[in-house]
C-alpha cells in the first residue's frame, strides 16, 4: 500500500478508537466532567500528562525549531523540559492538596477576590486560545499532506473528533483517550529515530548515535562548505541575552499551563501527585532526549537530498511534489543554471522549507517503508488533538466553573453546570479552528507565545500564593494585569506591527521573562503597600505548606473578606 493508504487506514483506526473510548468515559457530573472524579491513577495520569504537554510543538515542530537553529535550538529541550521539572517538584503537590478544579478556582480563593478570579480567567483563555491555535495548524499540516485534501477540510475534521470525545467525557473522556495518544505518539516518533539512526550510524539507539558517531561533525563541516555556521556552534541565530530570556519564559511558563497544572486535580490525592508527575518525566524524557538526534539525521538528510540537484533530479523523489502542493516546500532556481542550492541568505536560497514538515517528512526522505510514514503523521495527530482536547477543557472550565457556577448562579444544578461546560466547548472549538486556518506563525513559535503569557500572569501568582503569606489580592490583581498587558503589548507589536526587539534584542519567545520579573515586583510591592490578606487566608496557606493530604479549610473563609 502506498503512504496515504497507509495513512488514511491508521488514521480511521486511530479515530475509532478515540470515539469509543470517549463514548465509554461519558459523563453526567461536574466533578466527572471538570476533574475526572479526582479518580485517575497515577500511571494513566503520567501518561495523560505526558500527552497532553507533548503537543504538536514537541511532536511536529520542535525538532524542525532545532533542525534550523542548531544549537540555539535547545531553548525548547531546556526550557520545556526544566518547566515541566519545576511544576513537577515545586508546584502540583501543593495544587493538588488545595483541592479545587482549575487554576482561576486557585487564585480566587487564595486571594479572597472574585476579581482576581475574573482576571485569572482572562489569562487563562487567552493562554489557552493562544496554545490551541498552534495544535490546530499541526492537524492541519497532517491532513493537507497526507490525506491530499486542503488544511481547511484538516482542520474541521480534527475539529469534529476532539470536540466528541470533549464534549461527551469531559476531562474523564479526555484522560483516558490520552492515555491512548500518548502510546500512539510516542511510538511514532521512536520508530523512525531507531530506522534513520541505524540508516546513518549503524547505531539502533538515537541518544548514543547522536553523541557517540560521526554524524554532528560531518553535518558541521557540510554546514561550513555551504556557507552556513557550523550546526553545534552557539548563539548563532539567537543572542546570549535572548537564548536566556527564551528559555526562562519556555521554563516558568510550563510551570503556569493552565492544562497542565489541571493534569495533578484528577488523581486521588497529593501521593499520587507526586508519582503521575515522576510517571510523566520519564515518558517526556523519551521523545525529548531523541528530539536532538531526529532533528540532525533530518537536517542531514535533507541537505544530501537536495543541495546542487537537478530541478529533473528532485521532482523524481515523489514526496517532494507532494510537499510542494502543500507550499510548505517551494524551490525556485534564482540563478538559472538549473540546479537548486540552498544558501544561507534567504535571497539567494532556491529551497524554501518550513520547519513544520521537518519530522513529518524525515520518514520519506530517508526512503522508509510507507507505513512508517503514516504511522508519524498518525503521531502528529495524536499529539496535536490530545493537547487540544487539554486546552478546550481550560477554556471550558473557566467559564463554567470560575464563571458561571462560582459567580453568577452558584446554585445551578449538576446537569446546568455540566451543559454551560458543553457549550463552552463549543464556541471554543469553533475559535480553534479559526486559528488553525489562520494560523499567525509556525507550531512551535505560536505555542512559545502561550508560555511566555503564562510565565507572565500565572507563575508569579502561584509561586508567592503557596510560599508567601503576606501576598494579598490587590497585589494578585495588579501583577497578573500588568504582567499580562505588558507581554501581549510587545509579542502583538513585534509580531505583527513591526515594533523592533526594544529590550536588549529579546524575542517576542523570550519577553515573557521579562513580564514575569514585573509581575514579581509589582505583586510583592503592592502587596506590602496594602493591607494583609486575612487572618483565615495565612492560616490556610500554612496548612497547605504542611505535608500531609488534608486540603486547607477554604469553606471557613469570611465571606466579608471577599471582593
Amino acid at each position: 500500500m502506498s503512504a496515504e493508504a497507509w495513512t488514511t487506514s491508521l488514521v480511521i483506526l486511530s479515530f475509532i478508537v478515540y470515539l469509543y473510548i470517549g463514548w465509554r468515559t461519558r459523563v453526567q457530573d461536574s466533578k466527572g466532567f471538570f476533574v475526572a472524579d479526582h479518580g485517575v491513577p497515577s500511571l494513566a495520569n503520567g501518561a495523560a500528562t505526558a500527552a497532553d504537554w507533548m503537543s504538536a510543538a514537541s511532536f511536529i515542530s520542535m525538532a524542525g525549531l532545532i533542525s534550523f537553529l542548531g544549537y540555539d535550538g535547545s531553548i525548547y529541550l531546556m526550557g520545556w523540559t526544566g518547566g515541566y521539572v519545576l511544576l513537577a517538584l515545586l508546584l502540583a503537590p501543593y495544587l493538588r492538596k488545595f483541592g479545587k478544579y482549575t487554576v482561576p478556582d486557585f487564585v480566587g480563593d487564595r486571594y479572597y477576590s472574585n476579581v482576581a478570579r475574573v482576571v485569572a480567567v482572562i489569562a487563562a483563555i487567552f493562554v489557552s486560545m493562544t496554545y490551541v491555535a498552534g495544535q490546530m495548524r499541526g492537524v492541519g499540516i497532517v491532513f493537507s499532506r497526507f490525506l491530499q485534501v486542503d488544511i481547511s477540510t484538516g482542520v474541521v475534521i480534527g475539529m469534529v473528533i476532539v470536540g466528541f470525545f470533549s464534549v461527551l467525557g469531559g476531562m474523564k473522556g479526555i484522560t483516558w483517550t490520552q492515555v491512548a495518544q500518548y502510546c500512539v505518539l510516542i511510538i511514532a516518533y521512536l520508530i523512525p529515530a531507531v530506522a534513520i539512526s541505524l540508516l546513518l550510524t549503524k547505531n539502533p539507539i538515537p541518544q548514543l548515535a547522536f553523541v557517540f558517531s560521526d554524524i554532528v561533525p560531518k553535518l558541521n563541516q557540510i554546514q561550513v562548505d555551504l556557507g552556513f555556521q557550523e550546526y553545534t556552534k552557539p548563539f548563532v541565530n539567537k543572542s546570549m541575552v535572548d537564548v536566556l530570556f527564551t528559555t526562562i519564559a519556555l521554563m516558568v511558563g510550563t510551570a503556569g499551563l493552565p492544562h497542565v497544572i489541571v493534569r495533578f486535580y484528577t488523581v486521588p490525592d497529593v501521593r499520587s501527585a507526586r508519582y503521575s508527575a515522576g510517571w510523566a518525566l520519564l515518558m517526556i524524557a523519551l521523545l525529548y532526549t531523541t528530539a536532538p538526534a531526529l532533528s540532525t539525521f533530518a537536517r542531514y538528510n535533507l541537505i544530501d537530498s537536495l543541495h546542487n540537484k537537478t530541478i529533473e533530479q528532485i521532482y523524481q523523489f515523489d514526496w517532494v511534489k507532494k510537499w510542494e502542493n502543500t507550499k510548505l516546500l517551494t524551490f525556485e532556481d534564482k540563478n538559472s543554471d538549473g540546479r537548486i542550492e540552498l544558501t544561507p541568505d534567504k535571497k539567494t536560497s532556491e529551497i524554501s522549507i518550513d520547519p513544520d514538515i521537518i519530522v513529518l517528512s524525515t520518514p520519506e526522505v530517508a526512503k522508509l517503508a510507507p507505513w512508517v510514514i503514516a504511522l508519524v503523521a498518525v503521531g502528529g495527530l495524536a499529539a496535536a488533538l490530545s493537547t487540544a482536547s487539554g486546552l478546550l477543557l481550560v477554556i471550558s472550565s473557566a467559564v463554567a466553573h470560575d464563571i458561571y457556577y462560582r459567580m453568577i448562579n452558584p446554585g445551578a444544578s449538576e446537569s446546568r453546570r455540566v451543559m454551560v461546560g458543553r457549550v463552552m466547548v463549543g464556541f471554543a472549538l469553533a475559535i480553534a479552528g479559526y486559528f488553525g486556518v489562520n494560523p499567525p506563525g509556525f507550531v512551535a513559535q505560536v505555542v512559545a507565545f502561550a508560555f511566555g503569557l503564562a510565565a507572565a500572569s500565572f507563575f508569579p501568582i502561584i509561586i508567592l500564593g503557596v510560599f508567601d503569606k503576606r501576598t494579598n489580592r490587590e497585589g494578585a490583581i495588579a501583577g497578573m494585569i500588568v504582567g499580562l498587558c505588558f507581554t501581549i503589548f510587545y509579542i502583538v507589536g513585534v509580531k505583527f506591527y513591526g515594533m523592533q526587539p526594544w529590550f536588549f534584542g529579546v524575542s517576542a519567545e523570550g519577553i515573557g521573562t521579562l513580564g514575569m520579573l514585573i509581575n514579581f515586583v509589582v505583586t510583592w510591592s503592592v502587596s506590602r503597600l496594602t493591607p494583609p490578606p486575612p487572618l483565615e487566608v495565612q492560616e490556610m496557606v500554612e496548612v497547605l505548606r504542611t505535608p500531609g493530604d488534608e486540603p486547607p479549610a477554604i469553606e471557613e473563609l469570611d465571606e466579608d473578606h471577599l471582593d
